[in-house]
C-alpha cells in the first residue's frame, strides 16, 4: 500500500501478489487483464456494500504465525519491529498485518464506493494494471467518502485459524469471463453454469430429488394440484389450537406464508372438531452426522403442531434409503450400511433437542422397524405399477432395485396400521405430514392407492393430509433450497459462533445496492437478500421483522444497509445454535433408544 492519500486525500494505490494462485494458466492477454480487474472491482464493491466490521486485534508474533501462517505478511515480510503484531481481519476477504501507525475505518462500507482509476497519461504506464511476469496486481483507487479512523483502535474478535486460512488458500473464488472461460480462451473453454442470481433466472425444477432455479410457488400449486392455505383455513386452525389454550398464537411460518399449501387440511380440521384423533408423520434421511438449519425446519414446525393439536407423532429415519443411494462396498471391509444406522442415532439427538413430547413421540429406524410395516409395504408394492413409480420418481435402467422399491417404505408410515402398538390399533386415524413441497410427489402416489390399505370407514379414504413449506434458501442465493452437499450454502448445528459469523458475512447473498449512496436512494431487493429471508424464518417477532424489511427495503433507519441486517441475523443464529447445542449435549445414546422403543404412545 502506498500512502498516496497524504498528498491526494481520498486516493490510494495498492500492489498485491497473485503468486501461489491456483488459476492456471495465468492470464497473459491485455483483454484478460481488464476482465480480471473488472471482477476485482466488482468484488470490492460487494465487500463495501456488505459493510462488515473491520476487526483489529493484537497477537504475539510467534502465536500469530503459528495460528495463521506467514500469509499475514502478504509476501512482503513483516513491517513491525518487536514481537507484538497488530492484525486486521475483514471476514471472508483478508487477514493482514497492519504497518506501524496505520489506522482503519470501523467498517468496510465507511468510505462508500471504491472506484478504480483506469487508463494512463501520455508516455506513462497505467496505475491500474496486472504485471503478468511478476504475477502482481497494482490498483490506483479513489473512495467516495473521506471517512475518519475508528475511535476504538482494537475491536472485534480474532478469526479462527481455519476461516483465516480459507482467504489465503490460493483457490479461485470467482469464475471470470475472458479469464476462466469464454472466447478469449478458445472454443473449448465453456462457461460455468449460471446461478439463478446471475443474468437470466434459471428454469424452475422441483422434483423429489432436485430443486433448482427461481421458484414460482403459485405455479407449483397449479402443477401439483394442491390448495393454497386460505385466511379461512388459518382462522379455523387458530380456533382449534390457540382457541384451546395450548399455544399462544399461530406459528409465524403460518402467519408469514412460509407454510403455504396443503392437501385435505379442511377435512382434518373437521375430524378434530368432531373429537376424532389424528397423528403426525415426518422423517429424516441421515446422510451426515451434522444437520444444518434447513433440516430443522420440518421438525420445528412439527413440534409446534404436536403441541398445538396435542397429538402423537411418528418420525421415520430412512437409513436404508441413504445406503441405497449413497452406500459403498469395499472388498476388504464390506459395505457401510451400519454407518447410516450410526447416523440415525446421531441425527435423532438433534431431533429430540427440538423439544418434542416424549410420551407422544416414536422415532424409528427403518432397519429396526421395517418388519412391523412390511404387510403395508407389500400392499403398496402390489398397488403401484412400475410405470407409475418411474414417472413419479425418475427411476432409470441403472437404478438399483432397492431404489425402485423404497417409495413404498416411505409411504407406509402414512397408514395407522403400520403402528399397531404406538397408535393403539386405531386404523381409522388420519395422518398429517408437514414437509417441503418437493416431497409431495411421494405422497401423491400414496394418496392414489391409499383406499386399498384402510377400512372403508376411514374419513379420508386412507389419504394422508399434507401441509407444504416453501424452501429454506441457501446462503449463496435465495433460489432453490439449502443443500448439505455444499457447506458454504448452509449453517450447521455444529458450527461455532465465529464460523456462523464468517459464513453469513462471506457467503450470504445480498440484495443491497453496490454503493451506500444507491442503497440510501433505492433500498435493498428483499426477495433476493438471503439475510432478510432467513430472518423471516427465524425471528418470531412480527414487528421486528416488519421494521427490518421496511428500513432495509428503503435504505433508512438502523437497518438501512446489508451489514446491519447480517449482524442481526448472525446474533439470532448464534443464539439458536448455542441453545440447540446445549440441549443436544445432554442427550445420551441410552435416551435415544428410549425414544425408539416400540411402545404405546400416550394420547
Amino acid at each position: 500500500m502506498q500512502p498516496l492519500w497524504v498528498t491526494e486525500p481520498g486516493n490510494g494505490k495498492i500492489t498485491f501478489s497473485l503468486e501461489g494462485s491456483s488459476r492456471t494458466p495465468f492470464p497473459n492477454k491485455d483483454a484478460q487483464h481488464q476482465a480480471l480487474l473488472d471482477a476485482v472491482e466488482r468484488a470490492t464493491a460487494e465487500l463495501s456494500a456488505a459493510d462488515a466490521e473491520i476487526v483489529v486485534f493484537e497477537l504475539a508474533r510467534a502465536e500469530a504465525e503459528a495460528r495463521y501462517g506467514e500469509g499475514i505478511y502478504d509476501g512482503r515480510g513483516s513491517t513491525t519491529p518487536g514481537d507484538l503484531l497488530r492484525l486486521a481481519w475483514l471476514p471472508g476477504a483478508a487477514l493482514v498485518e497492519l504497518p506501524p501507525g496505520w489506522q482503519l475505518c470501523a467498517r468496510a462500507g465507511s468510505c462508500g464506493k471504491v472506484a478504480f482509476a483506469r487508463g494512463a497519461e501520455d508516455g506513462k504506464k497505467a496505475d491500474t494494471l496486472i504485471l503478468a511476469k511478476k504475477k502482481q496486481v497494482s490498483v490506483r483507487f479513489s473512495v467516495e467518502v473521506d471517512a475518519p479512523a475508528a475511535k476504538q483502535e482494537l475491536r472485534g474478535t480474532a478469526p479462527n485459524p481455519a476461516e483465516a486460512r480459507k482467504v489465503d488458500d490460493g483457490q479461485v473464488k470467482l469464475q471470470v469471463e475472458g479469464v476462466d472461460f469464454g472466447e478469449l480462451l478458445g472454443a473449448k473453454a465453456a462457461a460455468p453454469e449460471k446461478k439463478a442470481d446471475e443474468g437470466e433466472e434459471a428454469d424452475m425444477v422441483v422434483t423429489a430429488h432436485e430443486v433448482s432455479g427461481k421458484i414460482d410457488y403459485e405455479k407449483l400449486i397449479r402443477d401439483f394440484g394442491s390448495t393454497r392455505i386460505s385466511k379461512e383455513l388459518m382462522a379455523r386452525i387458530e380456533k382449534l389450537t390457540v382457541g384451546k389454550g395450548r399455544v399462544p398464537r399461530l406459528h409465524h411460518w403460518l402467519r408469514r406464508d412460509i407454510f403455504f399449501s396443503h392437501r385435505d387440511m379442511e377435512v382434518l380440521c373437521k375430524m378434530v372438531e368432531q373429537g376424532k384423533p389424528f397423528y403426525l408423520y415426518t422423517g429424516r434421511g441421515p446422510s451426515s452426522a451434522a444437520m444444518h438449519l434447513g433440516h430443522l425446519i420440518p421438525f420445528m414446525f412439527t413440534k409446534w403442531l404436536q403441541e398445538a393439536f396435542d397429538v402423537p407423532l411418528v418420525i421415520q429415519m430412512t437409513d436404508d434409503e441413504k445406503f441405497l443411494w449413497k452406500g459403498k462396498y469395499d472388498e476388504e471391509s464390506g459395505d457401510n450400511l451400519m454407518h447410516y444406522y450410526h447416523l440415525t442415532m446421531e441425527n435423532a439427538k438433534d431431533i429430540i433437542a427440538c423439544g418434542f413430547d416424549k410420551k407422544k413421540t416414536f422415532i424409528f429406524s427403518d432397519l429396526d422397524y421395517v418388519g412391523h410395516m412390511y404387510p403395508n409395504i407389500v400392499r403398496i408394492w402390489k398397488a403401484v405399477t412400475y410405470n407409475t413409480a418411474r414417472g413419479a420418481f425418475g427411476f432409470v435402467g441403472d437404478s438399483n432395485i432397492g431404489q425402485s422399491a423404497f417409495p413404498a417404505i416411505q409411504a407406509a408410515p402414512s397408514f395407522p396400521s403400520s403402528f399397531k402398538v404406538p397408535l393403539g390399533g386405531d386404523d381409522n386415524m388420519c395422518c398429517l405430514i408437514p414437509c417441503a413441497i418437493d416431497q409431495d410427489p411421494y405422497f401423491r402416489v400414496t394418496r392414489d392407492i391409499a383406499h386399498k390399505l384402510v377400512p372403508k370407514s376411514h374419513p379420508l379414504g386412507g389419504k394422508p393430509s399434507l401441509i407444504h413449506a416453501k424452501f429454506f434458501p441457501p446462503l449463496e442465493g435465495a433460489a432453490g433450497k439449502m443443500s448439505a452437499s455444499n457447506e458454504n450454502s448452509a449453517v450447521y448445528l455444529t458450527d461455532s459462533p465465529e464460523l456462523i459469523e464468517s459464513k453469513v458475512m462471506k457467503y450470504a447473498f445480498s440484495g443491497g445496492r453496490d454503493t451506500a449512496k444507491e442503497q440510501r436512494e433505492k433500498g435493498a431487493d428483499l426477495e433476493k437478500d438471503v439475510s432478510y429471508q432467513w430472518l423471516r424464518f427465524f425471528l418470531d417477532d412480527d414487528e421486528e421483522v416488519a421494521r427490518i424489511g421496511k428500513e432495509y427495503g428503503s435504505g433508512t433507519g438502523e437497518y438501512w444497509n446489508t451489514g446491519s441486517v447480517k449482524k442481526r441475523l448472525i446474533a439470532e443464529l448464534q443464539r439458536m445454535v448455542k441453545e440447540h447445542q446445549e440441549k443436544r449435549a445432554r442427550i445420551t445414546d441410552d435416551e435415544v433408544r428410549e425414544w425408539m422403543q416400540v411402545r404405546k404412545l400416550q394420547f
